[in-house]
């Protein structure tokens, strides 16, 4: 694993992409090569065996995920159902699933295999019912601010057609379209996105109370003892974890070299899944550094945090624009949220540039 300040002269090659990380927290860092920095003592290079450090890494985050569990129960009563401490607690749950996946995922190789793509699987399904909620609950908060700072006195959209040589009256006239337009597409976004928000949280209640659910907690019950490992692996080099580590950033490498250039043109949504995946590459090389060095720098916590504005802004231009597409709906609403979408459009190009400016790997922005 290398510096996040080494360059690389080399193209890295690419693998498949992995079906795991799900989810709408922001949750991507990394990295500080073995053997050097701050995070040398934790593994020396002689313990770094399954058994020294992935096997504990597992138990740990089963345990975590099982405390998790407790206090969603605690904090899930009618009493107390939606608030802080049961969001909190479902984050914690879903931060722990995270990282038994992909970390099942980087290392199969080290573990019993039919085990690790099943948990892997069932872990991934948990995660993204659990995600839907605070997804929906998220967007809807960002696109009603959005709406709010477009139609007030500084607008944006007002901004770009000056830009493209627009007169005064015509930025009028649109601010006043706008204005007329956004409380009927906040209300609309609201009923679209709280109804969301209400099926999802029905969909993840029923979720936790199922039998898939619960063979799910039992089998993470069993990771927090005792940890299936593939025969053989009992004593092997630290290259068992070492090269699979390596591959995750390998693959990190290669789909930001393959990012699309800045200069392409700024509403092309074909080019976000590339984004995307590139996201949850990252996600995957910070859960190996983890495993492999002990702790996650914080290296690459600004990129991380781009990409996950990234896909905020991605899904809230989704619907908005999805919004917009209601039958029967007002011309100025539909305006309005045309205007939303090509903000939010604009935060997908801010996000872009955020992650470029801060990517430590530069050549790998600039790959033939």
């Amino acid at each position: 694993m290398r510096r996040p300040d080494q360059q690389t002269t080399t193209r890295p090659t690419t693998d498949p992409a992995p079906g795991t990380g799900t989810g709408a927290d922001a949750d991507a860092t990394v990295d500080a090569p073995p053997g050097k920095g701050e995070d040398q003592d934790r593994h020396p290079a002689g313990d770094l065996t399954t058994e020294a450090v992935l096997a504990p890494y597992l138990r740990g985050q089963a345990a975590d995920f099982l405390r998790s569990l407790r206090l969603h129960h605690e904090h899930s009563s009618p009493a107390d159902a939606g608030g802080h401490d049961a969001a909190a607690a479902t984050r914690a749950l879903r931060r722990a699933a995270r990282r038994i996946s992909g970390s099942l995922h980087t290392f199969r190789a080290a573990l019993d295999p039919h085990w690790a793509d099943q948990l892997r699987a069932e872990l991934a399904w948990l995660s993204g019912v659990l995600a839907r909620e605070h997804a929906y609950a998220g967007r809807l908060t960002r696109l009603v601010e959005a709406l709010h700072q477009l139609s007030g006195p500084a607008l944006p959209a007002a901004r770009g057609a000056r830009a493209a040589g627009e007169t005064s009256a015509s930025d009028a006239q649109g601010r006043a379209a706008l204005g007329v337009g956004a409380a009927r597409a906040g209300a609309l976004l609201e009923r679209r996105l709280t109804l969301a928000r209400t099926r999802s949280h029905s969909a993840a209640l029923q979720a936790l109370g199922s039998s898939r659910f619960h063979a799910v907690a039992d089998a993470v019950a069993l990771l927090a003892s005792d940890v299936p490992l593939a025969p053989g692996t009992t004593g092997r080099t630290p290259e068992a974890l070492l090269e699979p580590a390596e591959r995750a950033e390998q693959r990190l490498l290669a789909a930001v070299a393959a990012l699309p250039p800045a200069d392409t043109e700024p509403y092309n949504e074909a080019q976000d899944a590339a984004w995307h995946q590139a996201r949850l590459l990252l996600r995957l090389h910070r859960y190996a550094h983890e495993v492999v060095l002990g702790a996650a720098a914080p290296a690459l916590a600004s990129c991380g945090h781009a990409l996950d504005l990234h896909r905020d802004a991605v899904e809230a231009a989704a619907a908005a624009a999805a919004a917009a597409r209601t039958p029967r709906i007002a011309p100025a609403t539909a305006y309005a949220l045309g205007v939303l979408h090509a903000d939010q459009r604009h935060e997908v190009e801010a996000a872009r540039a955020v992650f470029r400016e801060t990517w430590p790997y530069a050549t790998a922005l600039t790959a033939p």
